[in-house]
């Protein structure tokens, strides 16, 4: 676990802030987060950097063996569009490597356009739908990079 492990008291944190960008059907409550946070191999890194609070967002992902997956990510609207997604994306290869990591996976909605550019610059590439994944019936695209 990095320096941003985040104990499972602080889950109701990572639920506000997960409320905050997405829509009801795709909420992770508290009691979700804290079942993710303990499981093997789960780390959590924070938005970081001059005036931004760690509220602003966070990247949650796992990494066993060789390969890892973001579990969730979100960055509250009111921070969206200032490189804060880019940045924690960065840090979670960066953390997902220092874990052995040499595959990083993800699943996405496959109509959210500003999550599926994000990735796209930052080298993931689609390898796989899964259909009627999301709550509401939206399919979501797998995507993976090497590390």
């Amino acid at each position: 676990m990095t320096d941003d492990a985040v104990p499972a008291g602080q889950a109701g944190l990572l639920a506000r802030i997960h409320a905050a960008a997405f829509p009801p059907v795709h909420r992770w409550d508290a009691q979700t987060m804290a079942a993710l946070l303990a499981m093997p191999g789960v780390f959590v890194l924070f938005a970081q950097g001059e005036g931004i609070p760690p509220a602003a967002g966070f990247i949650m992902a796992r990494a066993l063996l060789d390969e890892a997956e973001i579990l969730t990510f979100a960055v509250d609207p009111a921070w969206q569009g200032q490189g804060i997604g880019r940045a924690l994306l960065a840090r979670c290869l960066d953390e997902a490597a220092r874990e052995g990591a040499v595959h990083l996976f993800l699943e996405v909605a496959d109509d959210n356009v500003a999550a599926l550019g994000l990735y796209h610059a930052a080298g993931f590439a689609v390898v796989g739908v899964r259909r009627r994944y999301y709550p509401d019936g939206t399919d979501a695209c797998v995507m993976k990079r090497e590390i």
